[in-house]
């Protein structure tokens, strides 16, 4: 097998045209050969590049509406055949079969066919076949052959023939063919994917994942864990589509927290007020919402100024300069919002390490989408978590009945609660968080947590009585026995926001009219682990 194989003669078969002519002129100044198809030849050739048609070299015309135009044994012939056995190079010289040394292929747009949202025959239609089958068989020989499949690569190739007198060493033409397998896998995983959901079937028999490199991280949740972000390419807002306006690279925690952030945010819809959530480790520490997005920062501040500190901040609504100004009083690693006002981003500008990301939205919570967890030996995947309740669906249990805000604030704790960790429990007033517990192992513990955070932050905002006094609380699953909903009670909790559905629910229904609580059910959980 050699090092160094010179490249004489390439096919050019492109759907995305960006920089094929300056890639033809610069094979074509370098004495290489082109063959193309369609739309790429008439391009090569309307800027004045040498192009031999493939249906010269087959003999056959392009048919089937472009369906038929590669799949010939000239084609991949030229593809597979080894240079260096001899009868490969027999056969090749009685079947009038050239040697392909360089393949420049990128497929039908799939992806963003489906992205448009086209019906089911335009998407099938944007199926590539012999764009595939041509990748997947220079690659397997990419002893001799190079492939490239991503204009990326363009440069990096017209390097390497300069640097080499024309030729390509062994390790480029590997490293091409990577690429060329992961660009075929995850095309065809794009392609099951879409077929599952227009089938709907929800559990195929196999499940093939795929994303695109957005950027190497500096390490994992440790600095001893090698990490990278991968996009899957979908238009949903978020940190993954986000523009970052200023401050360094985002960390593998920032990326994690930003998105947890993002998506709680999102609950709160812009035209119902301004809607703040603050984030540490994948956890709230603090929502609110407020007249301006300044008064909804201010009040999710104050439920925990400590956790605060270094956390990850999402708003609703574009960043405006006195809502700026409060967040830089304190350290913030990332802030996340729709859009950002010019003054906004001078005040930021002076904050060199803070990152300022921008979405042009926000994501829609009852989206559908995939969640997909590793375990060893393979993928827990299941619906992301987009469930959502109206006031309707609230069940009454008990013999007083919330009162209208009551009724508000503890819709409120309930979606929050749905990205808190479980045991979760989030106390709330006033369309603010006062006090949130969160990953406990005991519900009871994660109520008394959260009841403890309030009152040292009633101690530090110098107020006669923690603000869990009249406020209501959410726990994202049932109370098992009534211990945790008296906690609530001690707390000064005055009404209760919970799934019902345990064995024990007759007993805590009549703890909490001992306690003079009001209770909802919701007949739904939301456990997050």
């Amino acid at each position: 097998m050699p090092n160094l194989h010179p490249v004489r003669r390439a096919l050019i078969s492109v759907s995305d045209k960006t920089g094929l002519i300056d890639l033809g002129e610069a094979l074509a100044a370098r004495g290489i050969e082109i063959l193309s198809t369609g739309g790429s030849a008439a391009a090569l050739r309307g800027a004045g590049v040498p192009v031999k048609d493939v249906s010269e070299v087959t003999g056959f015309p392009e048919m089937m509406d472009g369906r038929v135009k590669t799949l010939h044994p000239k084609v991949h012939g030229g593809l597979l055949a080894l240079r260096d056995d001899d009868a490969h190079v027999q056969a090749m010289e009685e079947h009038g079969i050239g040697a392909i040394d360089l393949l420049v292929v990128n497929l039908y747009p799939f992806e963003e066919t489906v992205a448009k949202g086209a019906d089911y025959d335009t998407c099938i239609e944007n199926i590539d076949i012999g764009g595939p089958a041509m990748i997947r068989a220079a690659a397997k020989n990419h002893a001799f052959v190079n492939v490239v499949v991503d204009v990326m690569d363009y440069a990096p190739l017209l390097h390497e023939l300069d640097q080499n007198d024309g030729q390509t060493s062994y390790a480029f033409r590997q490293h091409l063919a990577l690429t060329a397998y992961a660009r075929t896998g995850a095309y065809d995983a794009a392609v099951s994917t879409w077929m599952a959901e227009a089938l709907d079937e929800t559990n195929p028999r196999r499940r093939v994942f795929a994303g695109q490199l957005a950027q190497p991280l500096r390490y994992g949740e440790n600095p001893h864990q090698s990490a990278a972000f991968y996009t899957t390419g979908r238009a949903r807002p978020g940190v993954a589509s986000a523009e970052q306006h200023q401050g360094k690279e985002l960390s593998y925690n920032n990326i994690n927290d930003t998105d947890a952030a993002f998506e709680l945010v999102s609950e709160f819809r812009p035209e119902n007020g301004p809607a703040c959530a603050i984030i540490k480790h994948a956890n709230p520490c603090g929502v609110a919402r407020g007249a301006t997005l300044a008064e909804a920062y201010g009040r999710a501040f104050d439920c925990d100024r400590t956790s605060a500190f270094g956390g990850i901040i999402a708003l609703n609504q574009t960043l405006d300069e006195a809502t700026a100004q409060a967040i830089t009083e304190i350290f913030t690693e990332v802030v996340i919002a729709p859009d950002a006002t010019d003054a906004a981003r001078k005040v930021f500008s002076a904050k060199r390490n803070l990152r300022l990301l921008t979405t042009g939205g926000l994501a829609d919570p009852a989206e559908a989408a995939l969640a997909v967890r590793q375990v060893s030996g393979g993928y827990l995947v299941q619906d992301r978590d987009a469930g959502t309740l109206s006031m309707d669906d609230l069940r009454v249990v008990t013999k007083k009945t919330p009162t209208e805000a009551q009724m508000a604030d503890l819709m409120f704790a309930w979606t929050v609660a749905k990205h808190v960790k479980s045991n979760a429990i989030v106390y709330v007033r006033d369309g603010a968080t006062v006090g949130v517990g969160a990953g406990q192992m005991s519900r009871v513990d994660s109520t008394r947590i959260a009841a403890r955070k309030a009152q040292d932050m009633a101690e530090v905002l110098g107020l006669p009585a923690p603000l869990t006094q009249g406020s209501v609380v959410a726990s994202d699953a049932f109370f098992p026995f009534p211990d945790g909903l008296l906690t609530a009670a001690e707390a000064g909790a005055q009404a209760v926001i919970q799934p019902g559905g345990s064995m024990r629910d007759d007993d805590v229904i009549a703890a909490a009219d001992e306690a003079g609580l009001a209770m909802v059910f919701t007949g739904m959980r939301h456990f997050r682990h």
